[in-house]
């Protein structure tokens, strides 16, 4: 019995390691990952599920990571042309979640300088909430069109 229970654990770890998620008083802040990118790339998204279970609202007021510039950004389509546009923040309101995803709104990493996101690398990066405060995460690199995204509601290429 001892080596089915071993077994099944270890065919699990794949998904245990994918499977981050971070709570902050009434926030919780699920699976924060980016795509892999190109070598030449100078920029790369950052996407992430968050759930405030409390009774009011926050905000995400920035992202800070160590890169020359992080930034919120909102991407919308509006008569078939896709724009991208730096938010100063991005509400969380009580008893709701907000997805940071493709298509939306989500986190830029900029000045990337010929070091690109590799799958399998974590980037370290800090979260601040206007009332919660700060927390540390890592955004888990993960291939492009794997599916790798699909299971917190990311899909697509983001950024």
């Amino acid at each position: 019995m001892r080596d089915i229970l071993g077994a099944t654990f270890l065919l699990c770890l794949p998904a245990l390691a994918q499977a981050h998620d971070y709570t902050l008083g009434d926030l919780t802040i699920a699976h924060p990952m980016a795509f892999e990118t190109a070598k030449t790339a100078q920029t790369a998204g950052g996407f992430l599920e968050i759930t405030n279970t409390g009774t009011e609202d926050d905000v995400l007021l920035e992202v800070r990571a160590d890169f020359p510039r992080v930034e919120l950004h909102e991407s919308k389509e509006k008569d078939g042309v896709a724009t991208m546009s730096h938010v100063e923040s991005i509400s969380v309101p009580a008893g709701q979640t907000v997805a940071l995803k493709p298509g939306g709104y989500h986190v830029m990493f900029m000045g990337l300088g010929g070091d690109p996101f590799e799958e399998g690398e974590r980037v370290p990066a800090t979260l601040v909430f206007e009332k919660a405060g700060e927390i540390e995460v890592e955004f888990a690199v993960e291939p492009r069109g794997s599916g790798a995204g699909s299971h917190s509601g990311h899909s697509g290429h983001g950024g």
